[in-house]
């Protein structure tokens, strides 16, 4: 992902808030395991079920 446009990186729909988040570095190992774009979301989920 080194020397990629903002632009370009990948993004998801958040499973709670359906907001479209980007790709981060610190997801960079689990990007396929994310559902949630904050931690208050991920707080939520139980609210979106």
């Amino acid at each position: 992902m080194k020397n990629t446009k903002k632009s370009d990186l990948p993004e998801k729909i958040c499973v709670v808030c359906q907001r479209p988040f980007t790709w981060r570095k610190k997801w960079e190992k689990n990007w396929e395991e994310i559902k949630y774009c904050s931690k208050r979301c991920r707080n939520r989920r139980n609210l979106a079920n």
